[in-house]
């Protein structure tokens, strides 16, 4: 039951008790932030602390009033308009080109595919605020800097690398022999494509989906460079809320990128579990 072995010795049964701990210890620290706000988002008064009354339990010092100062202020709800509009197009340009890339490079024979690899990845390595500053430079040259397209083409290039990524894992148990036995019965490459190779690497197409979406969702470095004021998105308004005018609606508005970034995370996970299995790498 507890997954020891019967035979292990009893210093193996105290590191495996031991580590888990630790595992514990360090859950708990990471998360430790998002335990103590989501709760003071229900604070009744404009505190960023725990009340008396919500130390109690008093069900008077708990309140949604920062969710309805969230969803009734045009400041905020042109905000969150404007991430939802320009993370679903980043999201689909990510998913389109890495995609692409992922399969053009899983293929043996195209050169340089490990230069290439890390050039189209380098997004992930680079500091944020250097991406974020050559962005602007080159936008500016070609005129697309505080446009919605700039934003949006600048959260695209941020989420390919994820995209790449997931795809290219779901690639290395793909079986070309079934991309060949398509070809060989006359199946063009948009129709392999689409009815042999797309439904066994679509998990890993929605996982890199799913991480651009909430990279696109929640940047504010690059969205401050290329950006402009008719641009501002959900985070951009929680960095001058807190910039600017210290108020508990950001703890609100913090809860909710919290609740749907576990929603994503978890729809992430499934994925995952469901791609082994059609791969056959856990049991049904």
């Amino acid at each position: 039951m507890s997954g020891i072995p019967s035979y292990a010795s009893t210093g193996q049964r105290v590191w495996y008790y031991t580590f888990r701990v630790i595992c514990g210890v360090i859950f708990f620290f990471l998360i430790a932030p998002i335990v103590v706000v989501m709760p003071l988002s229900f604070n009744a008064q404009d505190f960023f602390t725990f009340t008396p009354e919500m130390l109690r339990l008093d069900p008077a010092g708990y309140s949604l009033k920062h969710y309805r100062d969230f969803f009734s202020s045009p400041d905020w709800q042109q905000a969150l308009g404007n991430s939802v509009t320009i993370a679903p197009v980043a999201t689909l340009l990510s998913v389109g080109f890495g995609t692409l890339a992922a399969i053009g490079l899983s293929q043996p024979h195209v050169p340089f595919r490990r230069a290439i690899m890390a050039i189209l990845i380098s997004p992930m390595i680079v500091p944020l605020i250097i991406s974020a500053a050559g962005m602007y430079f080159f936008y500016s040259r070609l005129g697309l800097q505080g446009s919605y397209w700039g934003v949006v083409l600048a959260h695209a290039a941020l989420g390919i690398p994820f995209v790449i990524i997931t795809v290219t894992a779901t690639l290395v148990g793909f079986d070309h022999s079934l991309t060949r036995a398509a070809a060989n019965m006359g199946a063009d490459p948009v129709t392999t494509f689409r009815r042999v190779q797309m439904p066994l690497i679509l998990p890993g197409v929605i996982s890199g989906a799913l991480f651009a979406f909430i990279t696109s969702f929640d940047e504010v470095v690059v969205v401050l460079f290329v950006g402009s004021a008719s641009q501002k998105t959900l985070p951009w308004q929680m960095f001058l809320g807190l910039r600017e005018q210290i108020s508990p609606t950001i703890l609100a508005v913090a809860t909710i990128l919290v609740v749907i970034s576990i929603a994503l995370l978890t729809t992430v996970e499934l994925l995952r579990r469901r791609s082994e299995k059609l791969r056959g790498m856990s049991p049904q």
